[in-house]
């Protein structure tokens, strides 16, 4: 890139900082932050909400009118547009909601401050300024952080008698002198995201220094290893996070939030029968080889699919064909493959291509590049949509390559060898091979998907839920986990990667 283009993009950038900040100039610097918290926080509680609501009654107004011309509706009371849009606008402004929580984290890290470092000068003459600056950053955010997460925490949850409800155990109904006792884990999602971006910031940090500090003179296969793991370590992160994520979909949807198993479960498009079929094998209560009463269970599918009946007898069809995890597509593991991709490349294009057309109009600045900025946001929808379709091919054609092509001939082709492969180890291949997908993707996104998966799949191995009187364990992830990163955020602005990053260093501005 020559100069002239850098000092056009520099350019370009302070006029749009500058857009930006007109509209908060009135405000007095050391307040300004507190506003934009409380801003964003409130555009992403309600924003999506408001959107939702409205797609929500468009969609349900056109499905009247189809009726009507089919012939009279059923009249059922709904609430109104407006009513709901006013109750979701007003809920936004209660004080135990996310936008007050943004507003106390980041006023109480830049008020504290500068009375805490004042403080640490007394108090801690013999330390350097550099240090005393730091801490009395970690200690603001630190302190802001444990206070607003308590808000949060301080609304009400439903008591409990249990700690984690899995698919595998079900709820056992509560003894009569049993006492409910008060469950917490509202806020685990949003301390998981911290601790795991302050894991971020912490190692690199870590690696920064070690480069740093790194011989000139070091070998080129030296340098080539550290760039090797530069480049592989947020593809490695995604990958192993979402294996966790697979699996535990698969096995035990439980430990998942039930919009994302619900968001998963849409995007796989499986039949839910050969799901509890690969469950009962694993659980050893439908066996190969043997009458254990599970056959009405494919066999019930058999019938729908008009496929042989005996092929969902687990006594005599060992195992059950691949052609039945194709779904009706043939028997060819290949081109169920090729199947998958296209319909997941199709469905995953009509969430991505909107986002990328409103994110289009947000930015447009002149009509003259309009046609070239169509084209560019159809490339990165496409390119996002391919990632999505190879993530689900792969894990799909990794079971058949586990199942049929691959699995037998190192494993045996005796039942022993099928309960085996069926009882884990193909879905595990899934599981494995799926996240590399993302390699398809620029390095600035596998860096976005990479932090996006991880808090999720660390949550699959803690309880959604568990005893109030712990809740302080969690808070104080929280706050050091904050603290962590808001202390690098205000020293080191570009320490803190991504879309978060951004945004920090757009609230903090003074």
């Amino acid at each position: 890139m020559s100069s002239s283009q850098l000092s056009h993009n520099s350019s370009v950038s302070i006029r749009l900082r500058s857009r930006s900040a007109r509209w908060d100039r009135s405000v007095p610097p050391l307040f300004r932050p507190i506003l934009r918290a409380y801003l964003l926080g409130y555009a992403f509680t309600v924003g999506p909400r408001l959107l939702a609501l409205v797609l929500y009654h468009a969609l349900k107004l056109i499905r009247t009118r189809r009726k009507a011309v089919d012939g009279p509706a059923e009249n059922k009371p709904e609430p109104l547009l407006l009513q709901s849009l006013l109750r979701t606008v007003r809920a936004g402004f209660e004080w135990q909601r996310f936008p007050t929580f943004c507003a106390a984290l980041v006023g109480g890290s830049t008020l504290l401050e500068p009375a805490l470092r004042k403080a640490l000068t007394r108090i801690l003459k013999g330390l350097a300024e550099t240090t005393r600056t730091r801490l009395s950053r970690y200690l603001s955010s630190f302190i802001a952080a444990w206070f607003s997460l308590r808000l949060l925490q301080s609304k009400q949850s439903i008591p409990s008698t249990t700690t984690l409800t899995t698919a595998a155990t079900p709820l056992a109904s509560p003894k009569p002198d049993q006492t409910p006792r008060p469950q917490a884990g509202r806020t685990l999602d949003l301390t998981l995201f911290a601790a795991t971006r302050a894991l971020d910031v912490l190692v690199g940090e870590l690696w920064s220094r070690r480069r740093n500090i790194r011989s000139p003179s070091a070998s080129t296969t030296t340098k080539t290893l550290d760039h090797f793991a530069s480049s592989l370590a947020d593809p490695l992160i995604f990958a192993f996070s979402s294996s966790l994520i697979m699996w535990n979909w698969f096995y035990n949807p439980a430990t998942l939030p039930r919009a994302y198993n619900k968001w998963i479960a849409s995007a796989a498009s499986v039949d839910q029968r050969l799901i509890v079929a690969l469950q009962r094998v694993r659980d050893g209560v439908m066996r190969y080889g043997e009458d254990t009463g599970q056959a009405a269970l494919l066999q019930d599918m058999c019938e729908e699919y008009r496929w042989p009946l005996q092929w969902g007898d687990p006594a005599t069809s060992v195992p059950f064909p691949c052609e039945m995890v194709h779904m009706g597509v043939g028997p060819s593991c290949e081109l169920h493959a090729l199947s998958r991709f296209g319909r997941a490349w199709l469905w995953s294009m009509r969430t991505y291509l909107p986002l990328q057309l409103a994110v289009l109009l947000l930015r447009l600045r002149s009509l003259k590049t309009l046609k070239r900025d169509l084209v560019r946001a159809f490339l990165s929808a496409s390119r996002s949509s391919a990632f999505l379709g190879t993530f689900i091919t792969l894990f799909y054609y990794s079971i058949c390559l586990a199942r049929t092509r691959v699995g037998p001939h190192l494993l045996g082709v005796d039942v022993k060898a099928r309960q085996k492969i069926d009882g884990g180890i193909c879905v595990g291949t899934g599981c494995f091979l799926c996240g590399w997908s993302v390699l398809l993707e620029p390095f600035s996104r596998r860096r976005e998907l990479a932090l996006f998966v991880a808090p999720r799949a660390v949550a699959t191995m803690l309880p959604r839920k568990y005893d109030a009187d712990k809740q302080w364990r969690e808070t104080l992830v929280f706050s050091a986990s904050t603290a962590v990163v808001f202390t690098c955020v205000m020293e080191n602005k570009r320490r803190v990667r991504g879309v978060l990053g951004g945004l920090l260093r757009t609230v903090l501005a003074a």
